[in-house]
Order: structure tokens, then C-alpha cells, then sequence
């Protein structure tokens, strides 16, 4: 297990109900069981509190932790992009998530390319809510 990815989960403060969410979306993983819900209130086309709650595996609470970190205070489209790239490092464009989302190359490297489907599950769930 890689320490700098239990690091990641144990620094976060977005793992938390929001009650008076304006969007949500929740997913389930058919491969590994993994499910995350994500919360968000958007006011202006922003960002402005991101939270998540999940039954998953540490790679999936990374994710949605650093995710949480990065979508604050970042437009819907910004997001939007970066759900798209997040699907694109795996298609072996990793200078996309190096250039433009440098936060997440924590997370993004080659030896967690068996946990893909663990690590997109929160960039798929967000991707839902920003995509409308």
C-alpha cells in the first residue's frame, strides 16, 4: 500500500452528508462494489462545497479527496475538462493531468493502473452532476 495515498484520505475534510445540496449524483462500481455519493453546492456556475460519502476502497476515498480539493471554487466547465482528462491519463495522455491538474499526480501514476475503475469512480460520479 502506498503511504502518500493513505496521506491523502487521512487529510481530508470533505468526506461528509451535505444536507442542503443543490446537486448529487451517486455511482456503484460492478467490478469491486466501490460506491461514492458526491454532494455539491454550486452558486454561479462555481463550485462552492464539495462533499462525498462512500462505502470504498482507500484508491476511490483518494480520488474523491483530492477531487474535493481541486473542485473548489472552479466553474462547472473547469470540472467538466477535468473529468475528461482524468479518462485520458489512462488512455496513455498522462501530460494532460501533469500540465493542467498537477494536484493529482499523487494519484495519476503508472502503478495504479490496476485501480483504474477505483480511482475514475469519483471523476465519473462528479461527471454526472457537471455534464447537465
Amino acid at each position: 500500500m502506498d503511504l502518500e495515498i493513505l496521506k491523502i484520505v487521512s487529510e481530508n475534510n470533505s468526506n461528509k452528508c451535505l444536507k442542503n445540496h443543490t446537486h448529487h449524483s451517486k455511482l456503484k462500481n460492478p467490478l469491486c462494489g466501490d460506491e461514492i455519493k458526491i454532494n455539491l453546492i454550486i452558486k454561479e456556475d462555481k463550485v462552492i462545497v464539495f462533499g462525498y460519502e462512500g462505502k470504498s476502497c482507500v484508491y476511490c476515498m483518494a480520488a474523491a479527496s483530492l477531487l474535493s480539493k481541486v473542485s473548489i471554487d472552479k466553474e462547472v466547465m473547469k470540472i467538466n475538462e477535468l473529468c475528461d482528462d482524468s479518462e485520458a491519463y489512462f488512455d496513455d495522455n498522462d501530460k494532460l493531468i501533469k500540465k493542467k491538474w498537477n494536484t493529482l499526480q499523487k494519484l495519476f501514476k503508472s502503478k495504479n493502473l490496476a485501480r483504474k475503475e477505483c480511482i475514475l469512480l469519483p471523476f465519473k460520479t462528479l461527471k454526472k452532476i457537471v455534464s447537465v
